[in-house]
């Protein structure tokens, strides 16, 4: 399979005929590229004829600026488009052709347009909406039919903040507020073929393509989607929660399908909280006849919690869908109903927001006015990237299936047209976050598009300076700098996993950038100095440095420890990344480096009273993470690097990482030989079972997100460690199996490489240890059994070993 570098693509794009026009309504007394500071909302239609679908091809390519929805014939066809920037702007490409009618055919499309800071944070916008089709009617000869790209034929409405605006965003962060929406105002059914268009007017041209002399470059440079589109799936909402209307009330556990039908007298008011079962991500949809006046309102909720005891304090939500003595606590949309719904058609109204939500639970409050109101419905559409879930495990101890199930939620809910750190909170993507769910995801599913996606996206970020932005795409900037370093890892990852030298290549200049922009802060005593004070030096949120916003307080004085040592580590995987890819002398100089920063670190950072690395060399402080990038990068190697690891986890004064470093804990573990202890950290996954979440928390400080895939870490620690499959080459070209058995008696599972599935089951028992294997053909596989014997296996389909010895911890993984 070839796969496309970032400059083919590039070069795809500048070879492309486009012969449709960017379009936007025309607005009396607003030209199509006034500036606003204020979303609006725009509506497109444009009908054609077709004589015989049989005799009929169309693929249309499509794009907005900000959002579009698009149908044909009422049936929705596609939305976008994908989250790019300002140099990278996605089209979606569409095969409609089975979708042609005999005789009038309807385009209809939605877009909202995100002006300045409204809306997500995570959509770029440039100063003017605008709308984008190109497609051609052809027969199955290839003769032209009719020309159906978008310009002045299409036919256009714009509506403002009278019809669309957003609340002000108090209880989130990026995602853009609650939206208000007057349905009376909509042009309510405008998909359908029925639809009186004759107050609309025909669309302006605002744009062409492209400059076809001169290489001036438009707001949107166009390249096509490079991930496949969203799974979309209408589901059911499971429970009621409670409910009251009226005299009536509703329990837990009721079947929401009796809420369906029900009338609201004028005046009445309903008020009911529903649950999906596990936390998920998509666009709830509330349906209704009647009611015109009516007040809608949908509140989003990740659980249950109990009021907040004060400001800056952590959330209490205990057991997360337990009501007593707490409450949905969120933001909220509120739609004004036009009273469109047409019972005696079968035709409700509908609201659904406009931009993807992430809940649990939704409370849905309905307040009539002046005219009956009856509830027609009320779903969602689930939305996320179309992960296909090839991995699995099991083992001995039955809590591990949990872990596994709750990973796999966690990691879709964290999947969109990016990775997110969180879908409730923020949906942005940050390279500490998504180096782990791009790492999850290649295990998981094989599927490299969004990881590749990632990276590209954090090239993207690059500033003058050298340094990536720490959160990408984003129409707000901000810097994290150590986060520039997992970008890098990222692409390490991806090399360890794919072997795709193309890839590597495409970023070496971005790599050396990052690199440099580190090298150029150091100090005479060979550590990088300390961070710019517009940068944020954020490490882990740990209790420890709540206070100094999850950074060390050593980042006040001058050198951060962890910092260079996560600067030692970069260096060196971007020397092997260099080497691979033929820069024999690039890698060297890295590797040097690597070596001067460690002994920097030793010499400035050590401490002989306590036989621990400090946090910074002018600070007396202490952390988990200083020891364990030290083991890491093989600061320290051998038994000395076992010893400071075991003090480590000894010391209790020591700042403890949380979730987000829980990854690196265990690679520590791995490399100092200490991994049997990893099975007691799992009591921390343990725990968050117990209150029923069903998505894993972002940290244990603040339990901000109940959806945070950094936590996902059994998707990568089980198939890699316990049941040992592990790339011995670039590309798995040859496979490593070395189970860590720990407590357990027995394990299975699978794992994804680019080679095919690789299948292990291994069980010890009566002092026995069997093993079978299951690999692509033609792959050679190297097996080091529990007492550190190898065993080289160059053809393993259907392999089965055993080996007998005395059950001790001394027999298993020594």
């Amino acid at each position: 399979m070839h796969l496309i570098s970032v400059y083919e693509e590039a070069d795809m794009e500048e070879n492309r005929k486009w012969q449709a026009k960017w379009i936007w309504p025309h607005h009396p007394g607003h030209g199509p590229s006034t500036r606003v500071n204020e979303p609006q909302i725009a509506y497109f239609r444009r009908s054609f004829t077709v004589s015989d679908p049989k005799d009929a091809r169309l693929t249309v390519r499509v794009s907005a600026d900000s959002r579009y929805r698009l149908w044909l014939n009422g049936e929705p066809v596609s939305s976008g488009p994908l989250k790019g920037d300002m140099n990278t702007h996605y089209y979606e490409v569409i095969e409609v052709t089975d979708k042609l009618k005999a005789g009038e055919n309807i385009w209809a499309a939605q877009v909202i347009y995100y002006a300045g800071r409204t809306g997500p944070a995570s959509v770029w916008r440039s100063d003017m909406g605008a709308f984008l089709l190109d497609g051609q009617l052809m027969d199955t000869g290839g003769r032209l039919l009719e020309e159906l790209s978008t310009d002045s034929r299409w036919r256009a409405l714009r509506l403002g903040a009278e019809a669309f605006l957003f609340e002000k965003e108090t209880f989130t962060l990026f995602i853009g507020g609650g939206e208000r929406v007057n349905g009376g105002m909509l042009p309510i059914g405008f998909a359908r073929k029925d639809f009186d268009e004759r107050n609309w007017t025909n669309a302006e041209i605002v744009s062409q393509v492209l400059d076809p002399m001169f290489g001036q470059l438009t707001r949107w440079q166009l390249t096509e989607r490079s991930i496949p589109p969203m799974r979309e799936t209408v589901r059911p909402f499971t429970r009621i929660m409670q409910g009251q209307c009226g005299a009536r009330t509703w329990g837990t556990g009721e079947s929401p399908d009796s809420l369906i039908g029900m009338e609201l007298a004028p005046g009445e008011k309903l008020t009911v909280e529903l649950d999906t079962s596990r936390m998920t991500s998509g666009y709830p949809r509330v349906s209704f006849y009647g009611g015109k006046g009516a007040q809608a309102a949908i509140l989003y909720a990740e659980c249950y919690e109990f009021p907040q005891t004060g400001r800056g304090h952590a959330r209490n939500k205990g057991v997360r869908d337990e009501m007593e003595g707490k409450a949905l606590v969120g933001f909220e949309d509120y739609y004004t109903l036009a009273g469109a719904g047409d019972s005696g058609a079968a035709i409700p109204e509908s609201y659904e927001p406009i931009h993807r939500r992430g809940f649990r639970f939704i409370r849905v409050t309905v307040q009539a006015g002046d005219e009956p109101v009856t509830l027609a419905g009320i779903d969602y559409r689930q939305s996320g990237y179309p992960l296909q879930e090839l991995a699995d495990f099991d083992g001995s101890d039955p809590t591990f299936r949990p872990l596994w199930e709750i990973s796999l939620n966690t990691l879709r809910g964290c999947m969109h047209e990016t990775y997110e750190d969180t879908p409730y909170y923020e949906q942005m993507q940050y390279e500490l976050d998504s180096r782990l769910q791009a790492l999850f995801t290649y295990t998981v599913s094989g599927d490299d598009r969004l990881g590749r996606k990632t990276i590209r996206d954090f090239h993207s970020s690059l500033l003058p300076s050298g340094i990536l932005q720490s959160r990408y795409p984003s129409v707000d900037r901000q810097v994290i700098p150590g986060f520039a370093l997992f970008w890098l890892m990222m692409v390490y990852d991806h090399y360890k996993h794919f072997g795709d030298a193309s890839l590597v290549k495409a970023y070496r200049p971005s790599m050396d950038a990052v690199l440099g922009w580190f090298e150029n802060r150091r100090e005479d005593s060979g550590l990088v100095g300390q961070m710019p004070d517009s940068f944020w030096s954020f490490v882990d949120w740990t209790e420890a440095w709540k206070d100094n916003a999850g950074a060390p307080h050593a980042a006040r004085k001058g050198p951060m420890t962890v910092y260079n040592l996560m600067y030692a580590d970069a260096l060196v995987k971007a020397a092997e990344l260099n080497e691979w890819t033929g820069r024999k002398e690039t890698g060297a100089e890295y590797r040097e480096r690597a070596a001067s920063i460690r002994d920097a670190v030793r010499r400035s950072c050590w401490s002989e009273t306590r036989g621990l690395f400090r946090d910074g060399p002018n600070a007396e402080a202490y952390s988990q993470h200083a020891q364990m990038w030290a083991v890491l990068t093989g600061t320290v190697q051998g038994s000395e690097a076992k010893e400071l690891t075991e003090r480590m986890l000894g010391d209790a004064e020591l700042a403890k990482i949380s979730t987000a470093m829980s990854y690196y804990l265990f690679r520590t573990l791995a490399l100092t030989g200490l991994y049997e202890k990893t099975f007691k950290l799992w009591d921390a996954w343990r725990a968050q079972v117990d209150l029923h979440l069903t998505a894993w928390v972002e940290d244990p400080v603040s339990e901000r997100s109940d959806c945070h895939a950094w936590g996902a870490l059994p998707l990568y620690e089980f198939p890699a460690e316990l049941l040992g499959i592990k790339p011995l080459k670039p590309g798995f070209a040859e496979i490593g199996i070395e189970p860590m058995l720990g407590p357990l008696t027995w394990a299975k599972g699978r794992a994804s490489t680019p080679q095919g599935l690789v299948y292990v089951h291994w069980r010890w028992e009566d002092s026995r240890f069997t093993i079978e294997i299951d690999a692509p053909a033609g792959v050679p596989v190297t097996v080091t059994l529990p007492n550190c014997e190898n065993r080289a296996l160059p053809e393993a389909r259907g392999i089965k070993l055993s080996w007998e010895a005395a059950l001790s911890s001394g027999t298993k993984n020594s």
